[in-house]
């Protein structure tokens, strides 16, 4: 089994063994799953605390919806939700705290804040500067794969060849990375589950999800809550339906513990304990040996 060891500031984290959970925490008021909950910094930070002690692995913030059809927030909105968060957060707890954002100002803010990992769905093509601030602060990032951008993602997408258009894509956002003196041991990759694909794409995606190990980075998923989940489970459309009702984290949990097996290192959640108890069973599964 191929393992991993990514420093990211005064943590290491290693991915082989055991999957590591990231916990969603979005400080927006418009999410699609739990928009306006975190809203406030208080309750952003007292949630954050609240997914570390639940067995969360990195805290993923966020301050821009990256829902279908979303629309952007400027960069001084966005750093006005999450700085204070992060700043307070990162005094609080023992583990990574990741900024989920596409915007370099705003990546920049947040490290010296006291994030150290910067999760970009833009894959480094959203602003030409991110690549350049990675590098300068030595931080891993997530190269996503999204086709088109969250306004326009989920209008009829449309591939010839799925995975390998996927995998070229990956494997280009990694060479660029590199170009721009970001190290291969700082990269983990994420398929983009959700980001412009039907159904059928993403469920094709966790089914063949181990033909990513073959770019040699550790592999993030992130289908907690997702549209593909609701639009299974129910007969009317995905919009229609609450994003936090329980049968939907049955899904989520039903699609975390096939990603895991398929070859996820990283599941990224909403429902941290409910992930941790899941995995707990998905990796004796994975590593039991005759």
């Amino acid at each position: 089994m191929k393992t991993y060891n990514i420093s990211c500031g005064g943590h290491t984290l290693s991915f082989g063994m055991r999957t590591r959970i990231m916990g969603i925490l979005n400080v927006t008021p418009d999410s699609f799953s739990d928009g306006g909950s975190f809203f406030t910094t208080d309750a952003a930070v007292a949630h954050g605390e609240k997914l570390v002690e639940d067995g969360a692995d990195i805290i993923d913030v966020g301050g821009e919806s990256t829902r279908p059809f979303s629309d952007a927030v400027s960069v001084e909105e966005e750093a006005r939700r999450v700085v204070p968060v992060i700043e307070r957060l990162s005094k609080r707890i023992s583990i990574p705290i990741s900024i989920d954002t596409t915007k370099t100002p705003v990546a920049k803010q947040a490290i010296e804040a006291g994030a150290s990992i910067i999760n970009d769905i833009g894959a480094l093509r959203s602003d030409n500067n991110m690549a350049a601030v990675a590098a300068k602060y030595g931080v891993p990032v997530v190269l996503m794969h999204m086709k088109g951008n969250p306004k326009t993602m989920q209008v009829s997408p449309v591939y010839d060849d799925l995975i390998n258009e996927i995998k070229k894509f990956l494997e280009n956002a990694i060479n660029m990375a590199e170009k721009n003196g970001i190290s291969r041991s700082k990269i983990i990759i994420d398929p983009g589950i959700g980001f412009g694909k039907t159904v059928e794409h993403n469920l094709l995606l966790i089914k063949h999800l181990h033909e990513f190990t073959s770019l040699d980075a550790p592999i993030l998923i992130g289908p907690s809550r997702k549209s593909f989940i609701r639009n299974i489970l129910f007969d009317k459309p995905a919009r229609d339906i609450k994003a936090d009702i329980p049968a939907l984290e049955t899904g989520t949990q039903a699609a975390v513990a096939a990603a895991v097996l398929h070859g996820a290192n990283i599941v990224r959640v909403h429902d941290v304990a409910g992930t941790y108890k899941t995995i707990k069973i998905v990796d004796a599964i994975k590593n039991a040996r005759i």
